[in-house]
């Protein structure tokens, strides 16, 4: 079975050395997509310190297969209005 790799970026780059043998492209990405859910529950106090992150797998030789990337984004309710101090 092939091994993937998956890879947090969030401010600082944490790249997964060991990887996980799964059975194919598919079950990879439901898996990130998984992944990705646990990392933001588990982290929601942090997640605005850096509101831009990506989660990417790689396949054993380190090629890029696909990204998930995230940004947390302030609506205009919560922002100064221009000219405001």
């Amino acid at each position: 079975m092939p091994i993937y790799h998956f890879n947090v970026e969030d401010g600082v780059s944490l790249p997964d050395e060991d990887g996980y043998e799964l059975p194919d492209l598919e079950t990879a990405k439901r898996s990130a997509v998984s992944l990705a859910g646990e990392l933001i529950r588990e982290r929601a106090a942090e997640f605005w310190k850096d509101p831009d992150w990506r989660l990417s797998v790689t396949d054993a030789a380190g090629g890029e297969l696909f990204a998930l990337q995230f940004t947390g984004v302030m609506g205009p309710a919560i922002q100064p209005p221009p000219g405001a101090v």
